[in-house]
């Protein structure tokens, strides 16, 4: 367990998972110390304001990544992002606005895939200028990464790249802060290795996102306890909540889902503990070009994002008490 002890003694380092011992210096035991209060560290790991673009943002909130799943025309981003405009203006949230401008992991040759790297990053940071708003997209490869960096606020890494050394090494030398899907097939464990790659590249401004572990075939499962242990390691965590209820290929040519159940999850994630909440949304799900049966109608998600605000206050109300 994260802070706890090897079968036989000694404490391990919740940034490597490895033991702590000599081959753990100074820095990386106030680190360790500073995350699960194994002494020597701050006692708080966070202590440094994050700025996302122009937002400076407020620890004691919770983050949103939203918008739709992919680039299908400047009209569409316009209308999301003046949807959720409204959310913030009339709640406070704080919120980067996502799309991605190349769904390069579709099922079939046939699906739509965007508009490209470039046009898509200029046109999402357009409409981020234009709405109040940072941006984040996801990026594939190093060459991406160093285009998205010229014109994004959060560079983010998708679940299955998540381990490429090359990839995180150019999303952090972007000098913006990056969001790395955690890989349906990784133990929460396992995330620390990819910590301490962007560490040593760098980027301590970073976020794991818990998206859900494989479970058989076309199925994942949300782990709650994924958050506590990634959290108790010291990373900054955020849930994606229409991700964590796919069906990966789950209708032949395209993946299905379960968009229902992405609230369900959301409110789950947040009475769990997490710094943020990943969620795809859309004006009408039913005519998305991608992840269509993921995606929250975006009439629904001011109520949504006011629903999780009320808990995540209940929550940190009752860990600080």
């Amino acid at each position: 367990r994260p802070g706890g002890a090897f079968p036989g003694g000694g404490r391990f380092c919740p940034g490597c998972w490895g033991p702590l011992g000599a081959n753990h210096g100074a820095a990386a035991l106030a680190w360790a110390g500073a995350a699960v209060g194994l002494g020597g560290g701050s006692g708080d790991l966070f202590l440094s304001a994050m700025k996302i673009g122009s937002m400076e943002w407020d620890e004691e909130k919770l983050l949103f990544l939203l918008g739709p799943c992919v680039i299908e025309s400047e009209a569409l981003l316009r209308e999301v992002a003046a949807g959720l405009r409204g959310a913030a203006d009339a709640g406070g949230h704080q919120i980067v606005f996502k799309a991605s401008y190349d769904k390069a992991n579709r099922s079939s040759v046939e699906s739509y895939r965007g508009i490209g790297c470039e046009a898509g990053c200029e046109m999402l940071a357009a409409v981020g200028l234009e709405f109040g708003f940072p941006v984040v997209t996801d990026v594939h490869t190093v060459e991406e990464a160093e285009v998205a960096g010229r014109h994004v606020d959060m560079i983010q890494i998708p679940a299955f790249l998540c381990r490429q050394t090359d990839l995180i090494e150019a999303a952090a030398r972007t000098g913006k802060p990056v969001n790395v899907k955690k890989g349906q097939f990784l133990a929460p464990g396992d995330v620390g290795n990819i910590a301490a790659k962007l560490r040593a590249f760098g980027c301590d401004e970073y976020f794991i996102t818990e998206r859900g572990t494989t479970f058989g075939y076309h199925n994942l499962v949300a782990d709650m306890r994924s958050l506590a242990w990634m959290r108790e390691a010291g990373h900054r965590v955020i849930f994606d909540a229409t991700h964590s209820v796919q069906r990966p290929g789950g209708e032949g040519t395209s993946s299905g889902g379960d968009g229902v159940l992405a609230p369900v999850l959301a409110r789950a994630a947040v009475a769990a503990g997490c710094e943020g909440v990943f969620v795809e949304t859309h004006p009408r799900p039913e005519e998305a070009f991608s992840d269509g049966p993921n995606q929250v109608l975006l009439e629904k998600v001011p109520a949504l994002l006011a629903l999780l605000e009320q808990i995540h206050h209940i929550t940190r109300n009752e860990s600080n008490g």
